[in-house]
Order: C-alpha cells, then structure tokens, then sequence
C-alpha cells in the first residue's frame, strides 16, 4: 500500500467568488463524477469485505486530494503528510463500517477533517505561513513573465487563505478547491446545510476583504 511523501500528481483518479481563475489553478487535478463514484464503491465494497488491493487503489486515488486539504488547512506540510497517513490508516481500520449510501470520499473527508480538527485544537497556536514558492504552480503559458505573474498571485491567495479562520478556510478548501457540493460538505464536516451555506458566504466575503487589503 502506497502512503504518501508527497502525493504524486499522476495517481490522481478524478455569492461573490474571488479569483476563480487562480481557485482553478489550485483544483488542478479536483473534481469528480458518476463513473468515479461507481468505481470508489466497487473498490469500497472490496475493501471492506478485507480486499488490500483495492484498499491501495482507493489511497492512490484519493490521497492527493486529502492532502491537497490538509496542507492548506494546517499549512505545515510535514504535518500534512503524517494527517494523510493518518487518515488513511484511521479510514482502513474503520472501512469495515463504511456503507455504500455514503459517498466514500465524503467519509473519507469526514475523517481528515476530524484528525485535522484535532491537530489544531492541540496546537497552541496555528503556523500560518505561505506554502514554498511556486509549490503546486501549474504551468499554463509559455512566458516566462505569465509564469511569474500567476506564482505571485497564487502565492498571494494562498497567503490570503492563510489568514482566514480555519473554519473558513476549510469550506472554501472543500468548495472551490474540491468542488463538493453543499450536501457533501455538510456531512464531511457534519453541520447542517443552511450553516453550510452561510459559512461559505462569510468565508468568500473574509476572503475578499483580506485580498483588497
């Protein structure tokens, strides 16, 4: 079973909104649809009747995004690594419980969200510094003067997410950067819709305001 350093990008399987351009950059590789869900049940199904293989299939799909999260959540990558690992080993113990009515990747989110929530709780205080430069700079143009414009002004959202509250960071992370719907969302973190809704109203508008500072 492959537990990440770094997630290795070619493992991937599937109000006012500022900057959605640079939101895009940074989702690089997020989203999912109808045959990938089908395919994490298949392999949830396997797994939980004590299948390895398609144990290791789900983390090779799923743990460059649950790390994506982390990283810009706790914004410690080392840290990061260990609350993928720990997710991981936590979602592998607990799979035999798992059950087909719940989308996997929203209970697997479920339980990054929790060891995060726990690690900050712990914590006397949350590092919030920007992430490398140019660490998960995608490359879309040919300039060199292009290139550096979109890693100054992702540095410069990254920076801004850092300064939000963490539970604002979060919704926007699973939103924009995950592209969860407001039902996932709502179980992943376990709160109601309407608070869902209204935490990533006030998350955006934060945003903004930091942004314009």
């Amino acid at each position: 079973m492959y537990l990440c350093g770094m997630p290795r990008p070619e493992l991937s399987c599937h109000g006012a909104r500022p900057d959605m351009e640079l939101f895009a950059l940074l989702s690089v590789g997020a989203g999912v649809n109808a045959d990938a869900d089908l395919e994490d049940v298949r392999h949830a199904v396997r797994a939980s009747a004590g299948d390895a293989r398609a144990y290791s299939w789900l983390v090779m799909c799923h743990q460059g995004p649950v790390y994506r999260y982390l990283v810009r959540l706790v914004r410690v990558p080392e840290t990061a690594r260990e609350l993928t690992q720990d997710t991981f080993l936590r979602a592998f113990q607990a799979i035999p419980t798992w059950r087909p009515e719940a989308r996997f990747r929203t209970w697997l989110f479920r339980i990054a969200h929790n060891l995060a929530l726990d690690h900050l709780r712990r914590a006397k205080h949350v590092r919030l510094e920007p992430l490398e430069a140019g660490a998960d700079v995608p490359d879309p143009a040919p300039g060199p003067e292009r290139r550096l414009e979109t890693a100054q002004r992702m540095r410069r959202l990254e920076q801004a997410l850092a300064a939000l509250a963490p539970a604002h960071r979060e919704v926007l992370l699973l939103r924009e950067i995950e592209e969860m719907s407001y039902e996932d969302i709502a179980r992943a973190l376990d709160l109601n819709l309407g608070t869902v809704r209204s935490r990533i109203a006030r998350a955006r508008a934060a945003l903004l305001a930091v942004l314009r500072t």
